[in-house]
Protein backbone atom coordinates (compact mmCIF):
# COMPACT_ATOMS: atom_id res chain seq x y z
CA UNK A 1 0.00 0.00 0.00
CA UNK A 2 2.82 2.35 0.55
CA UNK A 3 4.39 1.74 -2.92
CA UNK A 4 0.87 2.16 -4.47
CA UNK A 5 0.49 5.83 -2.00
CA UNK A 6 4.25 6.70 -3.21
CA UNK A 7 3.53 5.99 -7.04
CA UNK A 8 -0.02 7.86 -7.09
CA UNK A 9 1.79 10.68 -5.44
CA UNK A 10 4.79 10.65 -7.98
CA UNK A 11 1.90 10.36 -10.88
CA UNK A 12 0.34 13.34 -9.24
CA UNK A 13 3.66 15.62 -9.35
CA UNK A 14 4.68 14.39 -13.03
CA UNK A 15 1.55 14.51 -15.06
CA UNK A 16 0.67 18.21 -14.48
CA UNK A 17 4.19 18.76 -15.32
CA UNK A 18 4.07 16.71 -18.69
CA UNK A 19 0.61 18.27 -20.03
CA UNK A 20 2.40 21.71 -19.11
CA UNK A 21 5.35 20.79 -21.26
CA UNK A 22 3.16 19.39 -23.73
CA UNK A 23 1.21 22.44 -24.06
CA UNK A 24 4.73 24.34 -24.77
CA UNK A 25 5.46 22.27 -27.33
CA UNK A 26 2.33 22.67 -28.85
CA UNK A 27 2.31 26.26 -28.76
CA UNK A 28 5.90 25.98 -30.41
CA UNK A 29 4.42 24.41 -33.36
CA UNK A 30 1.70 26.77 -33.34
CA UNK A 31 4.27 29.57 -33.97
CA UNK A 32 4.89 31.29 -37.46
CA UNK A 33 8.22 31.12 -36.85
CA UNK A 34 10.48 28.28 -37.76
CA UNK A 35 14.75 27.68 -37.09
CA UNK A 36 17.38 26.42 -38.72
CA UNK A 37 21.23 26.95 -39.10
CA UNK A 38 22.03 30.85 -40.30
CA UNK A 39 23.18 31.61 -43.59
CA UNK A 40 25.64 34.33 -44.05
CA UNK A 41 23.98 37.34 -42.63
CA UNK A 42 20.89 35.52 -41.39
CA UNK A 43 19.59 35.01 -37.94
CA UNK A 44 18.10 31.25 -38.91
CA UNK A 45 14.68 32.66 -38.35
CA UNK A 46 11.96 31.43 -41.01
CA UNK A 47 9.11 33.81 -41.82
CA UNK A 48 6.79 32.60 -44.20
CA UNK A 49 9.40 30.73 -46.22
CA UNK A 50 12.03 33.70 -45.67
CA UNK A 51 15.25 34.17 -43.54
CA UNK A 52 15.20 37.01 -41.79
CA UNK A 53 18.25 39.34 -41.63
CA UNK A 54 20.39 40.94 -39.39
CA UNK A 55 19.98 44.15 -38.22
CA UNK A 56 22.16 46.92 -39.48
CA UNK A 57 23.12 49.07 -36.51
CA UNK A 58 23.52 52.64 -36.44
CA UNK A 59 27.47 52.35 -37.12
CA UNK A 60 25.96 52.31 -40.31
CA UNK A 61 24.76 56.01 -40.74
CA UNK A 62 27.37 57.10 -42.90
CA UNK A 63 26.35 54.36 -45.36
CA UNK A 64 22.62 55.65 -45.15
CA UNK A 65 24.00 59.19 -45.66
CA UNK A 66 26.33 58.67 -48.52
CA UNK A 67 26.92 61.15 -51.59
CA UNK A 68 25.76 58.73 -53.83
CA UNK A 69 22.81 57.52 -52.48
CA UNK A 70 20.42 60.03 -54.43
CA UNK A 71 22.21 58.82 -57.73
CA UNK A 72 21.76 55.27 -57.27
CA UNK A 73 18.25 54.84 -55.56
CA UNK A 74 16.37 57.67 -56.71
CA UNK A 75 15.28 58.99 -53.02
CA UNK A 76 13.67 62.26 -54.30
CA UNK A 77 11.81 60.47 -57.07
CA UNK A 78 10.33 58.10 -54.28
CA UNK A 79 9.42 60.79 -51.97
CA UNK A 80 7.47 62.44 -54.88
CA UNK A 81 5.38 59.30 -55.38
CA UNK A 82 4.85 58.45 -51.09
CA UNK A 83 0.93 59.59 -51.38
CA UNK A 84 1.16 62.76 -49.35
CA UNK A 85 -0.94 65.71 -48.58
CA UNK A 86 0.83 68.78 -46.79
CA UNK A 87 -1.46 68.02 -43.37
CA UNK A 88 -0.55 64.25 -43.73
CA UNK A 89 0.61 61.98 -40.23
CA UNK A 90 3.31 59.76 -41.19
CA UNK A 91 5.66 57.20 -40.05
CA UNK A 92 9.05 56.60 -40.80
CA UNK A 93 9.49 52.61 -39.60
CA UNK A 94 13.35 52.30 -39.17
CA UNK A 95 14.04 55.46 -39.81
CA UNK A 96 17.38 55.14 -38.92
CA UNK A 97 19.58 59.05 -39.56
CA UNK A 98 16.45 60.15 -40.84
CA UNK A 99 17.60 60.11 -44.47
CA UNK A 100 13.82 59.73 -45.31
CA UNK A 101 12.46 61.23 -42.54
CA UNK A 102 13.34 65.18 -42.96
CA UNK A 103 12.76 65.01 -47.14
CA UNK A 104 9.36 63.64 -46.42
CA UNK A 105 8.93 66.38 -43.52
CA UNK A 106 9.77 69.18 -45.94
CA UNK A 107 5.86 67.63 -47.37
CA UNK A 108 4.19 67.88 -44.36
CA UNK A 109 4.43 71.53 -43.11
CA UNK A 110 0.89 71.04 -41.53
CA UNK A 111 1.29 67.32 -40.75
CA UNK A 112 3.52 65.24 -38.52
CA UNK A 113 6.27 61.97 -39.20
CA UNK A 114 7.05 59.83 -36.28
CA UNK A 115 10.60 58.52 -36.95
CA UNK A 116 10.36 55.31 -35.38
CA UNK A 117 13.54 53.60 -34.07
CA UNK A 118 14.66 50.78 -31.30
CA UNK A 119 18.05 52.61 -30.87
CA UNK A 120 18.60 55.40 -28.79
CA UNK A 121 21.54 56.31 -30.05
CA UNK A 122 19.50 56.55 -33.84
CA UNK A 123 16.64 58.12 -31.83
CA UNK A 124 19.31 61.25 -30.30
CA UNK A 125 20.54 61.90 -33.22
CA UNK A 126 16.82 62.07 -35.07
CA UNK A 127 15.86 64.69 -31.81
CA UNK A 128 19.06 66.70 -32.61
CA UNK A 129 18.87 66.96 -36.20
CA UNK A 130 14.97 68.03 -35.96
CA UNK A 131 16.18 70.73 -33.62
CA UNK A 132 18.72 71.70 -35.91
CA UNK A 133 16.16 71.72 -39.23
CA UNK A 134 13.52 73.43 -37.19
CA UNK A 135 11.12 70.36 -38.26
CA UNK A 136 8.59 70.45 -35.54
CA UNK A 137 6.89 68.14 -36.96
CA UNK A 138 9.30 65.43 -36.37
CA UNK A 139 8.37 63.25 -33.37
CA UNK A 140 11.40 60.64 -32.84
CA UNK A 141 9.72 57.57 -31.45
CA UNK A 142 11.07 54.37 -28.96
CA UNK A 143 9.49 50.95 -31.22
CA UNK A 144 10.35 47.71 -29.93
CA UNK A 145 10.77 44.02 -31.72
CA UNK A 146 7.15 43.46 -31.81
CA UNK A 147 5.58 47.14 -32.63
CA UNK A 148 6.36 50.39 -33.62
CA UNK A 149 4.36 52.16 -31.05
CA UNK A 150 2.19 54.78 -32.42
CA UNK A 151 -1.57 56.02 -32.02
CA UNK A 152 -3.89 53.96 -33.03
CA UNK A 153 -5.88 54.84 -36.17
CA UNK A 154 -4.29 57.76 -36.14
CA UNK A 155 -1.32 57.29 -39.11
CA UNK A 156 -2.08 57.97 -42.91
CA UNK A 157 1.01 56.54 -44.43
CA UNK A 158 3.71 54.55 -42.83
CA UNK A 159 6.81 53.35 -44.74
CA UNK A 160 9.45 51.67 -44.60
CA UNK A 161 12.85 51.46 -46.48
CA UNK A 162 15.15 48.57 -46.58
CA UNK A 163 13.96 47.73 -42.96
CA UNK A 164 11.02 45.05 -43.53
CA UNK A 165 13.50 42.32 -44.13
CA UNK A 166 14.93 42.76 -40.95
CA UNK A 167 12.08 42.51 -38.46
CA UNK A 168 13.00 40.28 -35.99
CA UNK A 169 8.83 39.65 -35.63
CA UNK A 170 7.47 40.55 -38.77
CA UNK A 171 3.95 39.07 -37.57
CA UNK A 172 3.42 40.76 -35.17
CA UNK A 173 4.88 44.19 -36.24
CA UNK A 174 2.46 44.46 -39.23
CA UNK A 175 -0.60 43.69 -36.92
CA UNK A 176 0.52 46.61 -34.98
CA UNK A 177 0.93 48.91 -37.92
CA UNK A 178 -2.41 47.52 -39.51
CA UNK A 179 -3.82 49.11 -35.72
CA UNK A 180 -1.98 52.25 -36.26
CA UNK A 181 -3.56 53.18 -40.01
CA UNK A 182 -6.66 55.06 -40.19
CA UNK A 183 -9.28 52.59 -42.14
CA UNK A 184 -8.05 54.26 -46.02
CA UNK A 185 -4.42 54.18 -44.20
CA UNK A 186 -1.41 52.78 -46.72
CA UNK A 187 2.15 51.21 -45.87
CA UNK A 188 4.82 51.44 -48.41
CA UNK A 189 7.19 49.29 -48.69
CA UNK A 190 10.74 50.36 -50.79
CA UNK A 191 12.90 47.35 -50.87
CA UNK A 192 16.24 46.15 -53.07
CA UNK A 193 14.73 44.06 -55.55
CA UNK A 194 15.27 39.93 -55.06
CA UNK A 195 14.41 39.18 -58.56
CA UNK A 196 17.39 40.90 -59.85
CA UNK A 197 21.06 39.37 -58.89
CA UNK A 198 23.08 41.64 -60.62
CA UNK A 199 22.14 44.11 -57.84
CA UNK A 200 24.78 43.95 -55.65
CA UNK A 201 23.37 43.81 -52.18
CA UNK A 202 23.55 41.34 -49.76
CA UNK A 203 20.74 38.66 -50.68
CA UNK A 204 18.77 38.49 -47.47
CA UNK A 205 18.58 42.23 -47.74
CA UNK A 206 16.75 42.14 -50.57
CA UNK A 207 13.05 41.11 -51.76
CA UNK A 208 11.14 39.86 -53.79
CA UNK A 209 7.44 41.43 -54.47
CA UNK A 210 5.79 38.08 -54.87
CA UNK A 211 7.23 37.21 -51.02
CA UNK A 212 6.32 40.61 -49.96
CA UNK A 213 2.71 40.48 -51.07
CA UNK A 214 2.67 36.91 -49.61
CA UNK A 215 3.35 38.30 -45.91
CA UNK A 216 1.23 41.56 -45.67
CA UNK A 217 -1.80 39.48 -47.36
CA UNK A 218 -1.38 37.18 -44.85
CA UNK A 219 -1.65 40.42 -42.42
CA UNK A 220 -4.58 42.50 -43.60
CA UNK A 221 -2.83 44.50 -46.41
CA UNK A 222 -3.55 44.03 -50.24
CA UNK A 223 -1.53 45.23 -52.69
CA UNK A 224 -2.47 48.66 -54.73
CA UNK A 225 0.24 49.24 -56.54
CA UNK A 226 4.19 47.89 -57.14
CA UNK A 227 5.72 50.88 -58.82
CA UNK A 228 8.45 50.26 -60.78
CA UNK A 229 10.08 53.65 -61.23
CA UNK A 230 13.03 53.53 -58.86
CA UNK A 231 16.70 52.45 -60.22
CA UNK A 232 17.08 49.01 -57.95
CA UNK A 233 14.20 49.10 -55.34
CA UNK A 234 10.75 48.14 -55.17
CA UNK A 235 8.01 50.51 -54.52
CA UNK A 236 4.99 48.15 -52.95
CA UNK A 237 2.08 50.46 -51.91
CA UNK A 238 -0.11 48.38 -49.59
CA UNK A 239 -3.95 49.26 -48.43
CA UNK A 240 -5.05 48.57 -44.86
CA UNK A 241 -8.38 45.96 -45.27
CA UNK A 242 -10.63 46.48 -43.08
CA UNK A 243 -10.97 43.78 -39.78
Amino acid sequence: MKILRYTILVLGCILPLIACQAQNGSQKDDSPYKFKNPSWDGTGKIYMGREISHIMGFAGKDWLERDSREAEEGVSLAVKNLPLTSESVVADIGAGSGYYTFRVAERIPDGKIYAVEVQDEALNYLDRRRKELGFEQVIPTKGSSTSPNLPDGAIDVAFMVDVYHELEFPQEMLQSIHQSLKPDGKLILIEYRGEDPTIAIKPLHKMTARQAEKELKANGFKLVENGKFLKIQHFLVFQKVSD
